[in-house]
């Protein structure tokens, strides 16, 4: 693998002296691309992007952007581009203005300013808007143009905070596709932080999932919600069917379970640990076939429908198996007919592989 263009080396930091925000952080991210911090509130990730940024210091550890230690650099030092959750745009300043600002500060000279604003502005479609003020603009005007002064001095790191978190759905889904689009046409390395995680599904080429200061995985979107490593990345990424119970035998990368309720499951073994550890099966409800043919699942159960719900491409279908253990199914629109109604006992199936056990004390 080539040289990492930013690299943490046992980043931590505490505010109290007592408690770790970030635990003792490794990470590498490689030259173009497009990395994701993703993680609930308070689990380190906004702290990582501005010890990054240098709005706050490390309290140990080292951060390297390109080969060379940056802790000691200021922030306009390091030649970063930084869009913010809140814009953070001069409300006094036209849009040409405050995309002209980094440049600016840098003494680049007139003449050049006036096209390298104009390239950005193009770039991020609003051709047109420069004497507008940022009052005068939509959420998603506003958005484009923190991208275009985050872009306008051409650095090789742009690291984005929740910038999408203000707008509504359909925007910000618009948003997502033309920052995508942006980083590819560009090259740049882009750190984005969300904790949204679709967001992160859609927008990036790995996602580092963070939780209580620690990098839970660092994967591609497809193996993080395929291949979740522990209860809380299997938790956290996506909607889950979550069985409890103990690890009764293995063979050849699975396991047999014994489920609370009684009943006995085959799995996949991702964490599982020896005969009687405590595990949790992850079954996403996508997984779920209900009355399969046969032949075509491992393992079949009989289940009692409870409410089915309509939303508009799948139906969420709700049910009871193993006594009383809810199961959710998700059903293509496509397939609406095979689905009976409520208070109806239907079998359902899936695939071995379908179905991790992870350790609940990993």
């Amino acid at each position: 693998m080539a040289k990492p263009f930013v690299q943490l080396k046992g980043v931590q930091k505490t505010y109290d002296g007592e408690t770790l925000v970030v635990r003792d952080l490794n990470l590498e991210i490689q030259e173009g691309e497009f990395l994701t911090m993703l993680g609930p509130s308070g689990s380190g990730k906004t702290t990582t992007l501005m010890m990054l940024a240098g709005f706050e210091t490390a309290t140990q550890g080292e951060i390297f952007l390109d080969g060379k230690p940056i802790n000691q650099l200021a922030p306009e030092d390091r030649n970063i581009g930084m869009v913010f959750q809140s814009y953070a745009l001069f409300p006094h300043m036209t849009v040409a203005e405050n995309v002209a600002f980094p440049l600016q500060v840098r003494g680049i000279s007139k003449s050049v300013i006036g096209d390298r604003v104009k390239r950005a502005l193009d770039m991020v479609g609003l051709k047109g808007f420069d004497e507008r003020r940022p009052a005068q603009l939509s959420g998603g005007q506003q958005q484009r143009v923190a991208v275009a002064r985050a872009m306008v001095f051409e650095p090789k790191l742009v690291l984005m905070d929740e910038p999408l978190s203000a707008l509504d759905k359909q925007l910000r889904e618009q948003m997502q596709y033309e920052i995508k689009q942006l980083h590819h046409r560009l090259g740049v390395t882009v750190v984005y932080v969300t904790h949204d995680q679709g967001e992160a599904l859609t927008m990036s080429d790995r996602v580092a999932v963070f939780n209580n200061g620690v990098i839970q995985q660092l994967d591609t979107p497809e193996r993080l919600y395929e291949q979740p490593a522990n209860v809380f990345v299997a938790s956290f990424i996506g909607e889950n069917n979550k069985l409890y119970g103990k690890v009764v035998d293995h063979d050849n990368g699975t396991c047999l379970v014994k489920l609370e309720g009684g009943s006995t499951l085959k799995s996949k073994s991702v964490s599982a640990g020896s005969a009687g550890s405590p595990v949790m099966l992850s079954l996403r409800p996508e997984r779920v076939v209900i009355n399969p043919p046969p032949g075509t699942c491992d393992v079949m159960v009989q289940a009692r429908v409870t409410d089915v719900t309509y939303l508009g491409d799948h139906l969420r279908v709700r049910m009871v198996a193993f006594g009383d253990q809810l199961i959710v199914v998700k059903v293509p629109n496509a397939s609406q007919e095979r689905v009976v109604g409520a208070d109806n006992d239907v079998q359902i199936g899936w695939r071995v592989d379908d179905c991790h056990a992870l350790d609940v004390m990993a």
